[in-house]
């Protein structure tokens, strides 16, 4: 079976940034499936998946427009500390509404905190192996997302 919209895909991966250093692998561990088609990979990795099978080995690198987007100043932003409960750090991350920002200074009564995903401006180096592909059930299809061995558990 062939990678499509919908197929249940187990994949191994290594991510490394432009400096060779890893960021993260599935190495040691479980496969990461996912529902192909449904927004779960970055885009770019995504589309090349499309259309391999099991046992498909092979590298991609995958500029920051089809990964997680450009950095976009707009999304720093200084505000009070009084926003915050208790001990600010810089790396802490919180949710505002739909975002999640990373605290990235403290400074007396202020706070920066970036709205951009951490990988947001670099490029993304894959190492890739599909492990496996499936049909996925009606009931993965209807929640989006896919159930048992490495996906979701309800």
């Amino acid at each position: 079976m062939q990678i499509a919209k919908n197929a249940v895909v187990s994949i191994h991966y290594t991510l490394k940034d432009d400096a060779g250093a890893v960021l993260d692998s599935s190495e040691g561990g479980e496969p990461l499936a996912y529902l192909h088609g449904n927004g779960n990979l970055v885009p770019g990795l995504e589309a090349e998946l499309d259309g391999k099978a099991k046992g498909a080995a092979f590298a991609v690198s995958v500029a920051p427009q089809h990964g997680y987007g450009e950095r976009d100043a707009k999304l720093v932003q200084r505000v009070p500390k009084r926003m915050f409960e208790g001990q600010i750090d810089v790396g802490m991350r919180f949710h505002a509404g739909p975002s999640v920002v990373t605290v990235t200074q403290v400074q007396g009564d202020m706070v920066t905190v970036d709205g951009n995903h951490p990988l947001a401006g670099q490029n993304l180096h894959f190492a890739v192996e599909v492990v496996e592909v499936r049909a996925a059930t009606e009931e993965e299809l209807e929640h989006g997302h896919v159930h048992g061995a490495g996906g979701h558990h309800h």
